[in-house]
């Protein structure tokens, strides 16, 4: 018998071929179960109105409006409706760029309405494109839910009245359709009474339909506590599995050059917390099943230097070790400091990046592949297929989360049969119990103890509310002499992605740093390798 939540949303009323092609595309939504996943990003006053005069950019906002001066407009092919809306403090234009002739019907045929959507500022003068828009009727405005989801749709879908509002109408129906036998538990009950969450069902429903913001809590409660619940159950199998059936290449000790680098080349005393995180490491390595370890501490700390030592251990017994790092930038300093700790040994150590020229880039494959080359640092250059090691020991990944899952199992294929260890380090300061959470297939050092002479480092989190006050203490920072650097997570305006990127920062920066008086250098993966490396140099000799 086939579930509820299987049904087509095309036997929804108002929902026919068209439309359900509309959401399949633009929102994944085929089913009934599908759209009652679709779930509010977050929920509106009903009984709170805005003025036109406090409206706020970019934010969302609803207001009791007089709406006057309907047109249509033109360019060319194109046309689109417009209208003023006013009240006591001001006006704004309201815009859609597809209209049909029910709606500049209902517009003629009220004068008061209440309107909903994304404020935007062209000068002075706000606007909204778009909005959702009913006829004012005191008796229905009183008697209305006072919590109402939004739901993300985008402009297609809006244009064919699948907005927010329309969603609502979609959802509430389905959820008309649908019981408590519809919709299975997936939580096992026990887990419900110790935890004194709702069921599913009642989830579902206080997640369309609250009644107050208790209702909204603890709808979201039990959504993302069972999210959460069984994104971890998934990982601590992945680790049980790993851990029982994986198989991992056996280094029962450390060998020559492992003792003689600690004896003869260690440039400073290893920490207590090195010493205990390499101990752990050991452990694992003579398991013989796959060690997968998460290595964290702040910069400074020495994690490279547990990594190289951990890549000499496997060297030990004829394997090799790479070490990926997600810049170009980074893999640079990482290689330029294992080749100067490993200087005075005979073990080599070399660098594949794109801008690696194609006669050194041979060279590296055939060294890889007979077994010469020992240790390779690179970037996601070492995820290409022509990389073949002869047995691949170990995999050191730099910030793993700047690397897809499928990127990260591409190096561990390089092996034919027994997959290599995975030594993953982070400077991220995540508290353990989120560690768990995020990396629970990993197991988890943490260096908490800086060598000597390293000053500590201290991690602050400001809101960009306080972003002049952490403009000054810049500002006075470079009066004393030291300099700054700052890592965007883009380097241009992402569609998806609403975060801060470079080339918005650049500007900013500028503003508040012009030039010739302080000097800003950048540095990106899309700059040629030369102009990358000039910038560097001028921040290593203080010129930036």
């Amino acid at each position: 018998m086939t579930s509820k939540l299987e049904t087509s949303i095309e036997f929804l009323k108002g929902v026919g071929p068209a439309r359900a092609k509309l959401l399949n595309k633009h929102l994944n939504i085929f089913t009934f179960g599908d759209l009652l996943s679709h779930f509010p990003f977050r929920y509106v006053d009903k009984s709170v109105f805005h003025n036109i005069k406090s409206l706020v950019e970019d934010e969302y906002a609803q207001l009791l409006v007089s709406v006057s001066n309907l047109k249509i407009r033109t360019n060319g092919k194109t046309r689109w409706l417009t209208a003023k809306a006013t009240d006591a403090t001001g006006q704004m234009e309201l815009i859609w760029f597809k209209f049909s002739d029910w709606q500049q019907e209902l517009l003629q045929a009220h004068q008061y309405f209440v309107i909903y959507g994304k404020v935007n500022h062209q000068g002075n003068n706000p606007s909204i494109i778009h909005p959702e828009v009913e006829p004012y009727n005191p008796q229905q405005q009183s008697s209305k839910a006072r919590w109402e989801g939004i739901y993300s749709s985008g402009e297609v879908l809006a244009g064919h009245y699948l907005h927010s509002k329309g969603l609502h109408k979609l959802i509430s129906q389905c959820l008309s359709q649908v019981s408590e036998r519809d919709i299975p538990e997936t939580l096992p009950q026990y887990m419900i009474s110790k935890l004194k969450v709702i069921s599913k069902y009642q989830a579902i429903l206080q997640i369309h339909q609250p009644r107050t913001e208790l209702e909204i809590n603890q709808a979201r409660d039990r959504m993302k506590f069972e999210e959460l619940f069984f994104v971890q159950l998934r990982l601590l199998k992945n680790k049980y599995l790993r851990q029982t059936q994986q198989n991992g290449i056996l280094i029962p000790k450390p060998g020559l050059s492992y003792t003689e680098f600690i004896s003869n080349y260690l440039p400073f005393k290893l920490t207590k917390a090195q010493e205990r995180v390499l101990q752990e490491i050991k452990t694992d390595l003579k398991s013989g099943h796959q060690m997968n370890r998460l290595l964290q501490g702040d910069v400074g700390s020495g994690k490279t230097m547990v990594a190289l030592l951990t890549m000499l251990m496997t060297i030990d017994h004829d394997l090799q070790a790479c070490i990926m790092a997600p810049t170009e930038v980074l893999a640079m300093q990482h290689y330029k400091g294992i080749s100067e700790l490993l200087a005075s040994t005979k073990l080599n150590c070399e660098l594949l990046t794109s801008q690696t020229k194609t006669r050194d880039r041979k060279l590296i494959y055939h060294d890889l592949e007979s077994g010469m080359l020992k240790i390779l640092v690179g970037t996601h250059a070492l995820l290409e297929d022509k990389v073949r090691f002869k047995k691949l020991g170990i995999v050191v990944i730099d910030e793993q989360h700047r690397f897809g899952v499928g990127q990260r199992a591409k190096l561990w294929e390089k092996n034919e049969s027994t997959a290599p260890h995975i030594l993953v380090m982070t400077a991220t300061p995540i508290p353990r119990t989120l560690a768990m959470s995020l990396y629970g297939d990993l197991d988890i050092s943490i260096i908490d103890e800086l060598p000597p002479g390293r000053k500590e480092i201290k991690t602050i989190h400001v809101r960009d509310f306080h972003r002049m006050q952490l403009y000054e203490f810049m500002r006075k920072e470079i009066a004393l002499g030291r300099q700054i650097y700052i890592v965007y997570p883009l380097i241009e305006e992402s569609e998806k992605l609403d975060i801060e990127n470079l080339n918005l920062g650049y500007q900013k920066l500028l503003e508040y740093f012009p030039e010739p008086t302080f000097r800003i250098s950048v540095v990106h993966g899309r700059m040629k390798a030369q102009d990358k490396a000039d910038q560097m140099d001028y921040f290593v000799r203080g010129l930036s």
